[in-house]
């Protein structure tokens, strides 16, 4: 979806939009997968499930790190908040 006018938009604008899109659609999908996978008796089933969404947890780890390399911005807050023991809640 866009808010502008497509056209008046960068290349770069509209490569990380597509980035962004493709990641909540990711992440859609392992909650997808996740709920199918706890809703179903049949354990074979449910392996291919839980297969399917971890690959998709490796696609969602794919595009955030080509955000991270893409977005200056992002890329800070990702250094200043990923894997540290205590979730910082004072933005600056």
């Amino acid at each position: 979806m866009f808010i502008e006018n497509r056209e008046s938009l960068t290349p770069k604008t509209l490569d990380i939009k597509r980035a962004i899109d493709s990641l909540r659609e990711e992440l859609e999908a392992i909650d997808l997968y996740n709920q199918r996978a706890d809703s179903t008796s049949d354990v074979e089933l449910k392996n291919i499930l839980i297969h399917n969404a971890n690959e998709e947890k490796e696609h969602s780890a794919m595009l955030i790190e080509w955000l991270r390399k893409n977005d200056e911005v992002f890329a800070k807050e990702v250094v200043d908040n990923l894997f540290k023991n205590k979730i910082n809640t004072d933005h600056k």
